[in-house]
């Protein structure tokens, strides 16, 4: 829980840096006095109110000394009443300017430094949530103007407090390992299509990945099975052979199966952990009628699972073609998406992670020479980093995701700008 008692505290010491809230300190903003929100303080936090009317905006804000290149910590508490989109409505920035108040350049050439924007963590059942962020001060910046805000939000509320931001120390660094593999089983049988895959993790294990995505329904793949026939449970089979492989490799496996829940039958990805533990398990939600049409159902939940590196998100297929499989994960917290993939439009997989700031590692069946679907690493940027160029290749890419995608062109840090700017989906 990062709630503390540093509130209590107000330091502005070059020799730690930390600051925290003096109440007295923070000024009332908007941008224009008729869109003007009413603010007060109550209880150790800032109050900011609007009435009935649209399109209010208004923030409390406050202004610290800070030392370029060096490393600081966010925190806030939030707590929202009446608001529909707290994460739209109640954000948090830190804008960083030179001593006169000017912006400053970033890193990236002809580029100024973004403002940051702490991302959201859960919403507890009184509404309230934790804003956090680990920031690397710009080189030139000796500013640092934090910015609590509650835009258009008609007859809304928030309260901020518990807020800190204060030196700390550079983020240790997160490097994994991603790989995939090209492969298409024979089909001469279920288990048999598991087993084809042992030599290319075992493969991936020699080239110290920490992940291997395998293809779409393993199973099912050329056995010629209606997919009722071959779903089984989840922990079943299939979950408990790569299971033991995973533990034997130490290595993370995601793959894809059908699986029968009741009188449901479901495309579901799975992630099973180098300790031979199912993660967790995702149902495919963007369904093509061929699936439909044999009586496939779709998922409705967009799951994102802890593992020893980082947070993974898994989707399958045809959720490719759509935009909202993709950001719901990344909006759940996955930096890495796990995608085993029949076929898709591989510019439409990069856009994937390049609108998202993802990682997505795919693995299908198309023939590498198709002009189709990859199998293959993809970074944040949407670039293919590796790629399988034929039947049976495993390949691996190093991945550090405690390194932000900064830029280009004054977008920042867009991975944490978008979920602040993106827009709800449309009823």
């Amino acid at each position: 829980m990062l709630r503390s008692n540093l509130l209590a505290v107000s330091l502005m010491l070059w020799g730690s840096f930390a600051h925290a809230a003096d109440l007295t300190r923070w000024t009332e903003k908007s941008p224009r006095d008729e869109i003007r929100p009413s603010f007060s303080q109550e209880n150790q936090s800032l109050l900011i109110t609007h009435d009935a009317r649209d399109g209010l905006d208004g923030w409390y804000e406050q202004t610290f000394a800070v030392k370029g290149s060096d490393f600081m910590k966010f925190s806030a508490t939030r707590k929202t009443t009446g608001v529909d989109n707290p994460r739209h409505s109640g954000l948090a920035r830190i804008v960083w300017t030179d001593d006169k108040g000017k912006s400053v350049a970033s890193t990236t050439p002809g580029a100024t430094a973004e403002p940051e924007h702490p991302i959201d963590g859960p919403l507890d059942a009184q509404g309230c949530s934790i804003l956090t962020g680990i920031y690397q001060v710009p080189p030139k910046a000796t500013q640092a103007t934090i910015e609590l805000h509650l835009q258009h939000a008609p007859k809304g509320r928030v309260e901020w407090s518990e807020i800190v931001f204060a030196n700390t120390t550079e983020p240790v660094s997160r490097k994994v390992r991603l790989a995939t593999v090209q492969y298409v089983p024979t089909g001469k049988s279920p288990q048999q299509n598991c087993e084809e895959y042992a030599p290319f993790i075992a493969e991936a294990m020699k080239q110290k990945a920490d992940l291997i995505v395998l293809g779409e329904t393993v199973p099912y793949v050329r056995t010629k099975l209606k997919p009722v026939e071959c779903a089984e449970p989840i922990p079943g089979p299939t979950t408990e052979y790569f299971g033991a492989i995973a533990k034997q490799n130490n290595i993370h496996i995601a793959l894809s199966l059908y699986e029968r829940e009741g009188h449901l039958v479901y495309n579901t990805a799975v992630l099973v952990g180098p300790e031979g533990k199912l993660l967790g398990k995702y149902r495919k939600v963007c369904l093509p009628h061929g699936e439909v049409e044999k009586g496939v159902a779709p998922g409705k939940d967009y799951p994102v699972f802890d593992t020893a590196f980082g947070k993974v998100g898994l989707m399958i297929c045809y959720d490719g073609f759509y935009p909202e499989v993709a950001r719901a994960l990344v909006s759940n917290g996955a930096e890495v998406i796990a995608w085993p993939v029949w076929g898709c439009d591989p510019l439409l997989a990069r856009a994937r992670a390049c609108e998202n700031r993802v990682y997505i590692v795919s693995s299908t069946f198309s023939d590498p020479k198709s002009n189709w679907m990859i199998s293959g690493v993809i970074d944040p940027a949407g670039k293919v980093v590796a790629q399988a160029m034929e039947n049976g290749a495993v390949v691996v890419s190093e991945a550090d995701l405690s390194k932000p995608l900064v830029g280009p062109w004054n977008l920042g840090d867009f991975h944490d700008m978008v979920q602040r700017h993106r827009p709800g989906i449309a009823k």
